[in-house]
């Protein structure tokens, strides 16, 4: 099974907090299961990668372990500021289609697509 996982919870409030949460509780077990998972990060999550880049952070383990399947919106990076630490991080940065990661590719390839 091909599953994209989409982060699209800012990083204000608890809220935000919990939806990261679940998206990486839920890509770490598809890929437990062998699924091929995608993590993605489009609109303000892409300023998550510099918090959970902290190892002081309470998802950093997790985040290192989903890190090579996490992608990152370039036209977000750019627009919220956080393109350089998302370089410097390492994490590929996904400009399908007019600068966003293309949603509509993943699901045309029979993929699904889950949003937090």
């Amino acid at each position: 099974m091909e599953l994209t996982v989409v982060v699209l919870a800012d990083t204000e409030t608890h809220g935000d907090l919990g939806r990261l949460a679940n998206a990486l509780e839920t890509a770490a077990e598809a890929a437990d299961a062998g699924a091929d998972v995608e993590l993605v990060f489009d609109g303000a999550a892409v300023r998550w990668v510099a918090r959970l880049e902290d190892p002081d952070h309470k998802r950093h383990a997790l985040w290192r372990g989903l890190k090579p399947r996490a992608g990152v919106c370039v036209y977000c990076a750019r627009a919220f500021g956080v393109l350089a630490v998302v370089r410097a991080a390492g994490v590929k940065l996904l400009d399908e289609h007019r600068g966003h990661p293309s949603l509509y590719g993943r699901l045309a390839r029979g993929g699904a697509v889950l949003t937090f």
